[in-house]
């Protein structure tokens, strides 16, 4: 049974997650229905962390397949052990087995390398399945993965099929790189996510870091939304503003100044790449800093 929308947005705060009231309500949903959900929006702004969160609401496993460019099945369901077999038909050798026997003896369960998506299905708890930026994958194996979504089971040639011992929470993860196709968008629940605004920012820096000076948070959340305002090649996501954060607590600094620290720690924290450094100058940002100390 799924949670109340009450008692799940709770556990999300448990947990250190601060999610809008329609997030809440499609996470609800995707509980509540058994479906998978397909989250879009740009890079840092929370997508891969509702997984992680969502397992520890449910308090149990996640798993992740990592896609890329290039990825098939025997790198994302299964293959076989063949060190393993090929020992196994040398000890074999000379005991007079029929080949039958012998190839049965070597596709056997022992020798199965679980992959994530055979590993999620095998569960007897069912996990959070994270499939991380599928828009990094060609059509091919779109079609395949909607297939197993749908059926949760998978046929391996020498094993038969396997059902699923459980059905896991499915998050699928989308940068926008790649259109995904309509029968995969009606298989899913559905949630674009945006960069935080200012109030809800200034939270998630006092979530996460509870024994930070209110005024700094204050600071770091309003220079943070000012920096996204700017063009930049990779605008600063979530994490970016929390690692900024924690290297200025760590150094017992309680408010922004234009300080040679403070300006190169933005820098480091903050941009990720050399045109966005070369955007902006340290005087630039020193002069970004003074304009809300």
């Amino acid at each position: 049974m799924g949670m109340q929308f009450e008692q799940f947005s709770k556990k999300l705060e448990q947990s250190h997650y601060i999610a809008d009231a329609d997030l809440v309500t499609t996470l609800s949903l995707m509980e509540s229905l058994s479906r998978p959900l397909l989250l879009e929006g740009e890079a840092g702004v929370g997508k891969t962390e509702i997984a992680k969160v969502l397992a520890d609401v449910y308090q149990c496993d996640l798993i992740r397949l990592q896609c890329y460019e290039g990825l098939d099945a025997s790198t994302s369901v299964y293959e076989w052990n063949y060190s393993h077999q090929l020992l196994s038909i040398k000890m074999l050798e000379g005991s007079g087995s029929s080949y039958k026997d012998k190839e049965s003896n070597i596709f056997k369960d022992e020798f199965l390398l679980e992959r994530p998506l055979l590993k999620a299905i095998r569960q007897s708890k069912p996990p959070v399945l994270l499939i991380d930026e599928i828009d990094r994958t060609d059509e091919a194996f779109e079609a395949f993965l909607l297939e197993l979504l749908s059926d949760f089971q998978i046929s391996i040639p020498e094993l038969g099929t396997i059902k699923a011992s459980s059905i896991p929470r499915v998050i699928l993860t989308s940068n926008g790189t790649r259109e995904l196709s309509d029968a995969l968008r009606r298989r899913c629940l559905y949630h674009y996510m945006e960069y935080p605004d200012y109030e809800k920012e200034l939270r998630i820096i006092l979530t996460r870091l509870p024994n930070i000076q209110q005024r700094l948070a204050e600071q770091i959340a309003t220079f943070v939304q000012n920096l996204r305002k700017i063009e930049l090649r990779k605008q600063p996501g979530v994490a970016e503003t929390l690692d900024w954060a924690r290297a200025l607590t760590g150094q017992n600094i309680e408010q922004l100044t234009s300080s040679e620290f403070i300006i190169q720690s933005s820098k480091s924290c903050l941009l990720k790449t050399q045109d966005d450094v070369a955007r902006l100058s340290s005087s630039e940002l020193g002069e970004l800093i003074d304009n809300i100390s």
